[in-house]
């Protein structure tokens, strides 16, 4: 049974009866003011014994509770039991709870075996192996959309959720970008996945049968030239994972799915052909998102991701990035995406009228910790030009080859 926290409100009107403290009545009698001091400290004590009752209360079962008989305590009583109270409270100094340190606040199993990770997609997608990666033990979450990830973890479904940011050939994942900034969760980590797509199909088909595929539209850009060479048709799917599992569920023998091996393994197809991208060095890279941020270091290599937006004014972008490079930060990607709730900025500065021009929002990923005191004098310098700064996350770095 959960303890209600509730006020306690007393009425200086109120009969002294109701309190069960006689040395109350007394203060009527002779003036309030003349024992204020004295009956508030009374009463304290009164709240003190209330709120200790109702504790034992709530912790005790619904079907034990009894009728209580209220026992008038005299000062002698309630004297003697503070002095047993206050020998007895903590007497055993190793019972106290220990302070947390920084490892505690940051640290989280490597198994992941206690963590539920979202991911976008269903079993067998890439971002389900990138979520198996950071946390080889974790429960993983599969959600519809890229927003619905990021709603799991607002919400509490889930600890963390892992997605898609940017792909070594199809470019940037926009709208992960986009939901960065509409959602409140913070970076606590990346996972860098090589991706291997493989031509599947159903038991017994043949490679040179497949007619049509089904795919992601990345999926099949990134297999444009065997595609081309076998003239399959390409159909676009929501990921590849549901590719696999639509040619599994169809039964059509022409038709195929560019997915992962794994998902060939999960949804009883074979691998027809294996490697099928037009580039051997196909890496993803995925952010683990988390509802509070970590507490960054400098024990490993750490990067940082901001959003900002500058004022206006000519070499404005120059002077912003400039504050990294006289602090020998290297910068690893800058990603710029038009605001949508200011898409246009106007400038008039004549009499003959005002240019129209696309108001941007500037993404930077950069290799320091804000532990380090040169991060954060770089952006103590960035906010000097920038009309809005956001730090999205401090977080170590994924080194694995």
């Amino acid at each position: 049974m959960a303890l209600m926290g509730s006020p306690i409100w007393v009425s200086a009107k109120a009969p002294c009866s109701q309190l069960g403290v006689s040395d109350l009545g007394s203060s009527r009698r002779f003036g309030f003011a003349l024992n204020l001091r004295y009956d508030l400290e009374r009463l304290r004590k009164w709240e003190c014994c209330c709120l200790s009752a109702l504790t034992q209360k709530a912790i005790t079962s619904v079907e034990d509770e009894k009728p209580q008989v209220p026992v008038a305590d005299t000062p002698a009583d309630n004297e003697e039991t503070e002095n047993n109270e206050s020998r007895g409270f903590h007497k055993d100094l190793n019972l106290l709870p220990k302070p947390l340190t920084a490892s505690d606040l940051s640290s989280t199993p490597n198994d992941g075996s206690k963590v539920r990770v979202a991911y976008q997609g269903l079993p067998g997608a890439y971002s389900e192996a990138a979520a198996l990666k950071a946390y080889p033990k974790c429960e993983t979450v599969p959600c519809d959309q890229f927003e619905a990830a990021f709603k799991a973890v607002e919400l509490w479904l889930v600890d963390k959720a892992v997605l898609p940011i940017e792909n070594s050939v199809g470019g940037s994942i926009h709208r992960n970008y986009d939901l960065l900034l509409r959602h409140r969760l913070h970076i606590v980590g990346e996972v860098q996945l090589q991706v291997n797509h493989c031509l599947l199909g159903l038991p017994g088909v043949e490679k040179e049968d497949i007619k049509r595929v089904f795919s992601h539209p990345q999926a099949l850009a990134q297999c444009e030239m065997m595609l081309s060479k076998l003239g399959i048709m390409r159909i676009s799917a929501d990921d590849t994972a549901g590719a696999a599992q639509m040619v599994a569920s169809i039964g059509v023998r022409d038709t195929g799915a560019i997915a992962s091996a794994r998902s060939a393994k999960i949804y009883g197809l074979d691998i027809l052909s294996d490697k099928i991208q037009d580039d051997d060095d196909n890496i993803t890279r995925f952010l683990i998102l988390a509802r509070e941020p970590i507490i960054p270091g400098t024990d490993r290599p750490f990067k940082t991701s901001v959003v900002f937006t500058l004022e206006e004014g000519p070499g404005v972008l120059f002077k912003a990035l400039a504050v990294f490079a006289l602090r020998d930060i290297n910068l690893t990607k800058i990603e710029s995406r038009p605001q949508k709730q200011r898409p246009f900025r106007v400038v008039d500065d004549s009499n003959e009228g005002s240019a129209k021009y696309f108001d941007y929002l500037f993404y930077i990923d950069f290799e320091a910790s804000m532990a380090e005191p040169r991060a954060q004098y770089a952006l103590g310098h960035l906010q000097e030009f920038a009309r809005f700064l956001r730090v999205l996350g401090s977080y170590p770095m994924d080194t694995s080859p």
